[in-house]
């Protein structure tokens, strides 16, 4: 007996759709696909969620120091002019250093991260942005779901498609 449905789809393609359709639900909150797909996919968006509910608070806070550009009011880098050894002069770009507090990943957190990329994809936002996934699950999803114990998706049929008859249900985050 297989472990898992095929999807009419070699494993390579289907592997890509599931990572695709869970990286949909994570960022639209819900998804519209087939009956079958969706019963595919709710376990790995439910073990994803609980990987980062259990560790959401697992980092600690960092002092680091960054040199960086000194900027003026209008966000412009500020230049000072330097005269070079042999006479010329060029415009030099001023640097400061500033301390930032940063979030640094636990050990076990980090592994959560890498596990999270594995079964979802990178994303871009309309102006060619990252957008970090992992990240959004453990400071949005995350807290909203803490108290919950599993069933953290839930999947309402909205009946047979036109073309194929196939059964479409919508996927979504409670």
């Amino acid at each position: 007996m297989a472990k898992n449905r095929k999807l009419g789809k070699t494993t390579e393609q289907r592997k890509a759709m599931l990572k695709t359709q869970t990286t949909d639900l994570f960022l639209h909150g819900k998804i519209e696909t087939t009956e079958s797909r969706a019963k595919e996919i709710k376990p790995i968006v439910d073990s994803i969620l609980a990987l980062a509910i259990k560790e959401k608070d697992n980092f600690e806070m960092v002092d680091k120091k960054i040199i960086r550009a000194k900027l003026d009011s209008k966000g412009n880098k500020v230049t000072e002019k330097v005269t070079s050894k042999n006479g010329k002069e060029y415009l030099k770009v001023v640097k400061e250093e500033v301390i930032e507090q940063r979030q640094k990943d636990m050990p076990t957190r980090l592994n959560a991260r890498r596990k999270m990329m594995r079964k979802i994809n990178k994303v871009k936002d309309s102006k060619g942005n990252n957008i970090d996934l992992p990240s959004k699950l453990f400071n949005e999803l995350a807290p909203k779901y803490e108290g919950r114990i599993g069933g953290y998706t839930r999947i309402i049929k909205l009946g047979k498609r036109r073309g194929d008859a196939a059964e479409v249900v919508v996927l979504e985050l409670i």
